[in-house]
């Protein structure tokens, strides 16, 4: 009798347990805010409303995203606020390599991607490098070929020193001992204007961007930055198949948290950014806006960020750009 009443004891205790896990368990009740580093129309920016667009269409979330746009100091601005909202379940940020390669060069970026909590990996973009369509340069062998008859005379467009653009840059000058310009722009319509406007020569641009320009006649693509061709550009190559085997950084576009996030909130979100990635709604993005899918989760994520840090690091050496971390 007394050990049966013992069972009876346990039972109702592992009940009343599992129920309080049940209830603990983390669901939003209130507008989720996203911290992204770009102006209103910038790359993160339009992802972040995207993907907001889609999780409502999918039903996947109880609540509505709400986008807060804090441009300045290449993501620094954004890691801050991100950073200020420690442990608050309702907040999320939207980031992309700059995220990783900006405090390592900059020392007012006082926030780092180890300072914050990674969520999931959603995707990796791809970059063509691209020319105007009457550019004298039809592949990118003939663009280097150039560059080494007049070193310094040829000129590309981009951002900041530490960004993709630079980044591939100096890869590509290392691995043909080769010289041309940089001439940096604030903004991505400043970067295609000055190349439309025959003021450089060549830049690399996302391919989402490209498009209209090169269904209207404008741009030629001279090579992919890709694992493989991309569906929009089949009989263009990829950096290796054009012959230069060097190794590009990815540009990824992930989802992290603010410190101290609590587990069960981040499993939610790690579960939420999985079945998104399974939807037809995502899957038409990404084939629309020829971007590679790379979902994965904290963990994973955690692991790219320190591989990328790791070759920005040997990249950024290699080039002579000051480190400060």
């Amino acid at each position: 009798m007394n050990f049966s009443r013992t069972i009876c004891a346990v039972a109702i205790t592992a009940l009343a347990s599992f129920s309080g896990l049940a209830q603990a368990q983390f669901k939003p009740t209130k507008t989720i805010e996203v911290i992204v580093h770009t102006a209103p129309g910038g790359g993160n920016d339009l992802l972040a409303r995207a993907v907001a667009q889609m999780l409502e269409k999918e039903k996947l979330l109880p609540v509505r995203m709400q986008v807060l746009n804090k441009p300045g100091g290449n993501g620094a601005v954004a890691a801050a606020a991100l950073s200020e909202k420690k442990g608050d379940p309702h907040t999320l940020g939207f980031i992309t390599s700059v995220w990783i390669a900006n405090p390592l060069t900059t020392s007012e970026a006082k926030i780092t991607l180890a300072d914050l909590t990674p969520v999931a990996n959603l995707l990796r973009e791809p970059a063509v490098i691209a020319v105007r369509a009457d550019s004298p340069f039809k592949t990118l062998k003939d663009f280097i070929d150039a560059a080494k008859a007049k070193p310094g005379e040829l000129r590309q467009s981009g951002g900041s020193v530490t960004s993709r653009d630079n980044i591939i840059r100096q890869t590509l000058q290392q691995a043909t001992g080769t010289r041309w310009a940089f001439v940096s722009f604030q903004g991505g319509g400043e970067r295609l204007a000055a190349l439309l406007g025959g003021h450089v020569e060549m830049m690399v641009i996302e391919p989402q961007e490209a498009g209209e320009q090169i269904r209207a006649g404008k741009l030629r693509v001279l090579a992919q930055i890709a694992e493989k061709p991309l569906p929009g550009y089949p009989t263009v190559p990829t950096l290796k198949q054009a012959g230069f085997d060097v190794n590009a950084t990815p540009q990824i576009r992930a989802v992290v948290a603010p410190p101290e996030f609590p587990k069960d909130a981040l499993a939610y979100y790690e579960d939420l950014f999985n079945k998104l990635h399974q939807t037809a709604s995502w899957k038409k993005y990404v084939e629309d806006y020829q971007l590679e899918d790379s979902y994965s989760g904290s963990a994973e994520l955690a692991k790219s960020i320190t591989q990328i840090e790791k070759d920005m690091r040997a990249q950024f050496q290699q080039s002579g750009i000051k480190l400060v971390r």
